[in-house]
């Protein structure tokens, strides 16, 4: 197994993998938005921008796994990246539950130089209050979902992040 973690934190397979994942995960909330009518809370609006981050950072990264450097500093953003998308997904789970609560604001509270409700309001408009998602199949949430593929990307995130430390065992 760690052979394989290490082979995979050097290769372009993880990063292409994060891009269309992120792709997928867009195309989805778009489609729930525009589609299917569930419009966009303040913590989802916030859930968006992570995707996008680490989308970003996967395109990015495709033309850097060449550089060792560079991938541990990728994988490094990565991590950090995924745990502030799983502490956003729980956030989005906790509230829906009724496990916390707090004031959702329909204002994203962007600073003036990186309005993306502003400058993409198609993508990034708070358009409802939080505590609620669409079921997704089988009575379980799309909070739910979320949450598990939070999870899972943080693993996955941080194992590559210690394996980018260690050489190719071959």
């Amino acid at each position: 197994m760690g052979e394989f973690l290490v082979n995979l934190s050097q290769q372009r397979r993880y990063w292409l993998f994060l891009v269309l994942l992120g792709i997928a995960l867009e195309g989805a909330a778009l489609y729930y938005q525009y589609v299917r009518d569930e419009w966009p809370c303040v913590l989802c609006i916030q859930v968006r921008i992570w995707v996008v981050a680490f989308t970003l950072l996967g395109l990015l990264a495709i033309f850097f796994t060449g550089f060792k450097v560079a991938m541990k500093v990728f994988h490094g953003i990565s991590v950090v990246i995924m745990f502030g998308l799983l502490e956003r997904s729980w956030r989005v789970l906790a509230v829906e539950r009724g496990w916390i609560f707090g004031d959702c604001e329909m204002d994203l509270g962007m600073p003036a130089w990186f309005a993306l409700d502003k400058w993409f309001p198609w993508i990034f408009e708070v358009q409802t209050s939080c505590g609620y998602t669409p079921l997704i199949l089988f009575d379980i949430s799309l909070a739910e979902v979320l949450l598990v593929f939070s999870v899972f990307l943080s693993i996955i995130s941080a194992a590559l992040f210690v394996a980018s430390w260690f050489d190719n065992y071959s």
